[in-house]
């Protein structure tokens, strides 16, 4: 599928961080130091010394050793301290070469093996003396999980009923196939003025529907295959590039979005107040937690845009009260603080959003709101 992408250096963003944060606010259980693993992120880390990771570009702008927390690997230690009255973080990093020097003379350098270089020490018998190869450390630790939300930047889309409605449609298969694959061809209901060659199937999905007002807020379309245009007309004749799924009879067809996906996000809340709801899951999980990709009913017309992060509250359960004046009464409970999420892939109507934390079960239609 066609897209552009935008990589942003996090630390360069040029817009202030007070407009947006109250005063820095440290994780009471907050360790005095901690060793970094692989599969750590900078926002896990901010979220051990920090009540809020978002603010973590701040406490890390009061130490002068971490300048670039972009460039932090596995194995680094973080030092947390309080120097008058404001936190600081410092980081020690493991010798990897300590101890090897001494033992050989020689180290075989990692760009020297790119070079080719074939000179070695040697004896005086001539022959070849131990030699070290260096290598560079771990890539660095990332901000958020990419991985994770990286198969849901490009499909499936959020199209309106009439987009649905109003889009080409898959009449047969070429070649009497009852079944189509890569490389085999497609008729297509009417595309008449093509504007692009590169279109994409999909099969419309659930209905996303708001559940305050009962509005239907969209519909998820399903990605299909890829396809090429080969001939316009009514049918037109589409080749098949790629299949994810079976095509079926009445799949849509759309021109396949040249998107610009943001794969470096600067996770803070919103400026707006915003409340919403969880009204999906995706991946097809009936338990939501930490690192899974749901649904909320609020997007760009709410003012939510990419790395925008949301509180989660569980909604309070309903509960009799025995001791109650009043026959079968009850009591809602409050709403319970259960996690945070981050936006990542906002629509007109609703958003793809990443659960970063979840201390409490997270169900679909529970609340979301401004931190």
């Amino acid at each position: 599928m066609a897209f552009r992408t935008l990589i942003g250096c996090i630390a360069a963003l040029s817009f202030s961080i007070s407009a947006w944060a109250d005063e820095i606010q440290i994780n009471p259980s907050h360790p005095d130091q901690y060793t970094v693993v692989k599969g750590d992120t900078l926002w896990d880390i901010s979220g051990k010394f920090l009540k809020h990771p978002w603010q973590w570009p701040e406490l890390w702008s009061y130490n002068s050793q971490i300048q670039n927390p972009h460039l932090i690997y596995p194995g680094d230690t973080i030092y947390f301290s309080m120097v008058n009255g404001r936190p600081q973080l410092s980081l020690s990093r493991p010798d990897y070469s300590s101890g090897t020097q001494q033992q050989s003379p020689c180290v075989l350098k990692e760009q020297e093996v790119k070079d080719g270089r074939t000179y070695f020490a040697a004896s005086g018998d001539g022959k070849l003396s131990p030699c070290i190869r260096e290598t560079s450390q771990e890539a660095a630790i990332k901000l958020i999980p990419t991985d994770v939300i990286a198969p849901f930047l490009s499909s499936p889309r959020v199209v309106s009923e009439k987009e649905l409605n109003e889009a080409p449609y898959v009449v047969d298969f070429a070649g009497e196939h009852l079944l189509a694959g890569t490389g085999d061809r497609l008729y297509v209901r009417s595309i008449l003025k093509p504007e692009t060659l590169s279109y994409t199937v999909y099969r419309k999905g659930e209905p996303y529907v708001s559940p305050d007002t009962g509005e239907l807020l969209g519909y998820e379309a399903k990605y299909i295959a890829d396809a090429t245009l080969q001939q316009e007309g009514d049918p037109a004749t589409l080749s098949i590039s790629k299949v994810a799924s079976e095509i079926r009879m009445g799949d849509r067809i759309m021109s396949t979005p040249e998107e610009e996906l943001t794969l470096t996000y600067f996770p803070r809340p919103p400026e707006e107040s915003i409340k919403g709801n969880i009204i999906s899951v995706l991946d097809g999980v009936s338990q939501i937690g930490r690192y899974n990709v749901v649904v909320i009913d609020k997007g760009t017309v709410d003012g939510l845009l990419p790395g925008h992060e949301l509180d989660i509250y569980q909604n309070g359960r309903i509960t009799r009260d025995p001791f109650s004046a009043i026959q079968n009464d009850a009591v809602k409970l409050p709403d319970e603080l259960a996690g945070t999420l981050m936006v990542f892939r906002p629509f007109e109507r609703i958003s793809y959003a990443l659960v970063m934390r979840a201390s409490r079960n997270i169900h679909v239609l529970d609340k979301v709101q401004t931190p």
